[in-house]
């Protein structure tokens, strides 16, 4: 099942965004009304990812506080192709670009640069000669390349479109060498990885990703510079922005000096935290990595009701942070947080295994779905009712239906229309209405959040494979 989140203005023929309609390029007054702001961001190891089940990442980090500071929704867009997400912001479908991009004349040309977030210096990336780990470093540093002239004759595959591809093409100018520059859509941490591999023998990639690239392939050496000091910074578009630039360059240079901020920057760039969560198995980007150690389960079971399966997993992180043996007040268990009562009604022993845990829960919302289908013919929409459903029962949700529909809304609608009627279940002058059967509910505000964390923390996950 496909639940489309995203106001999407284009459609995808092979590698080729055809747009179907354009969206008016907006300043900051247009985005606070909206109470929404869409960032364009790469998913790898440095800008966001997922870990553990949670979004993560120095620009999403980023992003998300520059966000709460304005009481604003964040909405992330992906892409790790520089001229796609360039568009993306031309368009209009994106306010700004939080890809990393260094400030050249070129660049700024075609867009406005905020104040800049890091430094950045460009270095090669290639591998040690092999039997390297019994070599002395003398010794291995005579055999790779150190000095920018020995590029001579090289052939090095760099991002479409990037500053690394910029350089090479400037070096080749300034020093009269040929180099064979390669430009491919890949980002600079795949080619990277394609170099430890030993697919390609050389890329360039930023200096702030090397620890992370280094504790994945100890095989490559990054220690050569083929550039000077680079400022790294957002982007928005040149025209139109001037209050929305203001706001960010006032916030960076804000937030740049505060303890938060140099947290951020040991998080992601340096000591042992980076290079501990790239190695682990649940340190998920569009390339590789899991969500949970249960993926291969839920993906299975997912099958079975035509749901996404990381929408399935995105719920059972909310109701259990993948913890298998977490057992509720009431007495759900395990990662779907089954009563054993509603697993024996469905054939499983929840408290058996994780399959039977998971198979219980799904059961429970193939029974939601049929049950729904009556109210709601929506696929997509019947998802936030199931959702509810799941958290408060279903009669509390139907109730609502019957109050929406009594008050004249729509009782096919979830957001503004029954979501309404759920909350309002803890006011007596609709729990006491005749058309509700199953009494107060007090929580009907939590549910409601319940909802929109989970369909948020799809979002992040649909952003991987």
């Amino acid at each position: 099942m496909f639940i489309a989140f995203l106001s999407v203005i284009s459609c995808e023929k092979g590698n080729r965004r055809v747009y179907t309609e354009r969206v008016l390029p907006r300043d900051l007054d247009a985005i606070l009304a909206e109470g929404k702001i869409r960032a364009v961001t790469n998913i790898n190891q440095t800008s966001y990812f997922i870990y553990n089940g949670e979004p993560m990442g120095f620009h999403f980090e980023l992003l998300k506080k520059f966000a709460d500071h304005l009481e604003l929704e964040l909405e992330i867009i992906t892409s790790n192709d520089i001229d796609e997400a360039l568009e993306y912001l031309r368009s209009g479908e994106a306010d700004l670009v939080a890809i990393g991009l260094s400030i050249n004349a070129d660049r700024k040309e075609m867009m406005q640069f905020t104040e800049p977030l890091i430094q950045s210096s460009q270095l090669l990336v290639q591998r040690k000669p092999n039997g390297w780990e019994k070599m002395t470093e003398e010794a291995v540093a005579e055999k790779l390349v150190r000095n920018q002239l020995d590029l001579a004759g090289k052939t090095i595959y760099v991002q479409k479109g990037s500053s690394y591809a910029q350089r090479l093409y400037n070096l080749e100018r300034e020093s009269g060498i040929d180099i064979g520059i390669i430009e491919v859509p890949y980002d600079a941490e795949e080619l990277a990885r394609q170099v430890g591999r030993g697919e390609i023998e050389y890329t360039i990639c930023d200096d702030y990703m090397s620890n992370i690239i280094a504790t994945l392939y100890p095989v490559l050496d990054m220690s050569t510079p083929v550039s000077f000091p680079l400022n790294i910074a957002w982007s928005v578009r040149k025209e139109g922005t001037g209050a929305l630039v203001e706001k960010l360059n006032g916030w960076i240079t804000g937030f740049k000096t505060t303890r938060e901020y140099a947290r951020l920057e040991r998080k992601y760039f340096s000591g042992l935290q980076p290079a501990s969560m790239a190695l682990s198995e649940y340190f998920a980007t569009n390339s590789y990595g899991k969500v949970s150690p249960y993926d291969d389960i839920i993906k299975n079971y997912a099958d079975t009701i035509g749901w996404d399966w990381r929408l399935v997993a995105a719920l059972i992180y909310q109701e259990s942070r993948f913890n298998p043996s977490v057992t509720s007040p009431r007495g759900a268990y395990g990662l779907m947080q089954v009563m054993p009562s509603t697993g024996r009604h469905f054939g499983f022993d929840v408290k058996r295994s994780v399959e039977n845990n998971i198979r219980a829960g799904v059961s429970y919302i193939r029974m939601l779905d049929r049950l729904f289908s009556q109210w709601v013919s929506d696929p997509d929409e019947r998802v936030k009712f199931i959702l509810a459903s799941y958290n408060a029962g279903h009669g509390h949700v139907i109730d609502a239906i019957r109050l929406a529909e009594k008050n004249g809304l729509d009782p096919g609608r979830w957001d503004d229309n029954v979501s309404l009627f759920l909350e309002r279940k803890a006011d007596p002058a609709f729990y006491a209405d005749p058309v509700v059967r199953n009494g107060r509910l007090k929580q009907g505000v939590q549910v409601n959040a319940y909802v929109a964390d989970i369909l948020k923390r799809y979002k992040h996950y649909r952003n991987i494979k």
